[in-house]
């Protein structure tokens, strides 16, 4: 039996926190449900930036946004950063590392070819024998975003899955099939019951990808990232499983009214300010990422197509999951299955992402299991998927090429000490919104607070008193110790962001 621990590293992509059965909500995760029953997982775990290509960056290096350099999206992280993350790190311990999916660490939507194989207008470049390496994995198979409202590329542009969804053909028949939208036609934005049959989803390609990479590597220890784009918007799932949740029984936010009035001035801004770019970037801003208040009959549509996207991904992972087992992995694999940020979806009449911190978008599952990972355990200190990168260090005996900012979650899930806070920082460029915002964002146990240094103005929110985040507590003298106190978390960052900010390249 080999001796070095296996490490998989399963993701989504903009599924909330609180979008798993075990969490409550009405939908269908039963192998997820499994997973967090046979492991550990964290109940108050944020991400370090709420949206892509930072928390992906960060995630892969264990650096925050402003040290890595990827502050925001259309941002590409460096090469040489990107490999002394934990697949570089792994490789140079004996692992074999290997990322199948979305990758994102670099910009898809550029300015101009940039070279990268994420970028669309270069990845005609690396032809269909290329698979690697790329940011410290030795061997990759990816695809360009995985959110079809860009249909797959044909070849040669696109990746692995563009030219397997082409490669007989039949590619156009299957977009024609993926953009017919079957009945009942839905009134939502950005939602519709997708006739593509489902073995050529996404989803289903990671799946198959995924187990065949254990088969041929179930005799040396490897690093696995599979990384599905699901469920990001747009809400787009195949029959059946866009049918799997009626609409009249999904969960509707308690408070879904836009109440922008009662927020500080940058969440209006955010909405409604002009984004400083070209105009078809500054379009995509205004057209597709901003969305209109929904009914609730529309809300309920694009939900129930939202946890039919996530229920998909969850199948895909109890595909996995019994060939770790079939393979005999399932003894010496650390399993983990976390995402990159959340998703509104109607909190506060919001959906989406953006600089506005409510927990539906902040706060995100991450659940462990493995050798030494008790069952059914709950870790309900503040903790960050930024700390994914020392805690695999941690349980395999590699050593960081460098400083970090991850911490291993290795004593808390043994039961020894405790975190105070999670930390989250995000430098949002004029080309999303028309101005510049510098947003600094704490979470503890009780509060959180978020506070933009332009303008030193904030928000604080007494989630142990008001969990839907109504009240906003960060001039009431009432909170004045508590905010200093989270004055001081951010304070206490340490200073080593990078001097100059890289150029965006791009949109995402």
């Amino acid at each position: 039996m080999q001796q070095k621990l296996n490490i998989l590293l399963i993701t989504s992509d903009q599924q909330r926190g609180d979008c798993y059965g075990f969490e409550g909500r009405k939908v269908k995760t039963p192998h997820l449900d499994d997973l967090a029953r046979d492991g550990t997982r964290f109940s108050a775990c944020i991400t370090p930036n709420v949206v892509c290509q930072p928390s992906r960056a960060s995630m892969l290096t264990g650096l925050l946004p402003l040290t890595h350099g990827v502050g925001d999206n259309g941002i590409d992280l460096p090469p040489e950063t990107g490999r002394a993350g934990f697949a570089g790190t792994l490789a140079a311990h004996g692992y074999k590392t290997g990322l199948i999916g979305k990758a994102h660490f670099s910009t898809s939507h550029t300015l101009a070819p940039t070279g990268t194989p994420e970028c669309r207008a270069s990845s005609a470049h690396f032809g269909p024998d290329w698979y690697g390496p790329y940011m410290g994995f030795e061997h990759v198979e990816l695809m360009l975003e995985g959110h079809n409202q860009w249909p797959p590329m044909k070849p040669p542009a696109g990746q692995h899955y563009e030219h397997w969804y082409h490669a007989d053909g039949r590619g156009d028949e299957r977009t024609r099939l993926y953009s017919t939208r079957l009945p009942p036609l839905s009134s939502a934005v950005q939602t519709w019951h997708s006739a593509l049959p489902a073995a050529w989803h996404n989803s289903t390609w990671i799946g198959n990808q995924t187990i065949e990479y254990l088969r041929n590597n179930k005799d040396q220890p490897f690093c696995l990232w599979a990384s599905f784009p699901d469920p990001h918007h747009p809400f787009d799932a195949p029959e059946p499983w866009s049918r799997l949740h009626h609409p009249d029984e999904v969960d509707l936010p308690q408070h879904r009214n836009l109440d922008l009035d009662k927020r500080p001035w940058w969440h209006r801004t955010s909405l409604e300010g002009k984004p400083v770019t070209i105009e078809k970037f500054r379009k995509e801003r205004e057209e597709f990422s901003r969305i209109p208040v929904q009914s609730d009959e529309q809300l309920r549509q694009l939900i129930a197509n939202y946890y039919g996207m996530i229920s998909l991904i969850d199948h895909n992972v109890g595909r996995i999951m019994i060939a770790l087992q079939e393979l005999g992995l399932a003894e010496n694999t650390l399993v983990i299955y976390t995402t990159d940020h959340g998703d509104w979806l109607g909190d506060h009449g919001l959906l989406l992402k953006g600089p506005m911190m409510y927990e539906g978008l902040l706060r995100v599952g991450m659940i462990m299991k493995g050798p030494g990972i008790p069952a059914g355990h709950v870790v309900s200190d503040p903790v960050s998927t930024l700390d994914l990168m020392d805690t695999m260090c941690d349980y395999t005996g590699a050593s960081p090429q460098g400083p970090l900012h991850s911490r291993s979650l290795r004593p808390l899930i043994e039961g020894r000490g405790s975190r105070d806070f999670a930390y989250n920082e995000w430098d949002l460029r004029a080309s999303r919104c028309g101005v510049d915002l510098r947003l600094r964002t704490v979470r503890t146990r009780d509060c959180k607070m978020t506070v933009e240094l332009n303008s030193e103005a904030g928000e604080l929110y007494d989630l142990s008193d008001d969990p839907g985040e109504m009240v906003n507590r960060y001039d009431d003298p009432a909170y004045a110790a508590a905010r200093q106190e989270m004055r001081d978390m951010i304070s206490s960052r340490p200073q080593d962001c990078r001097q100059t900010p890289l150029e965006q390249v791009g949109m995402a």
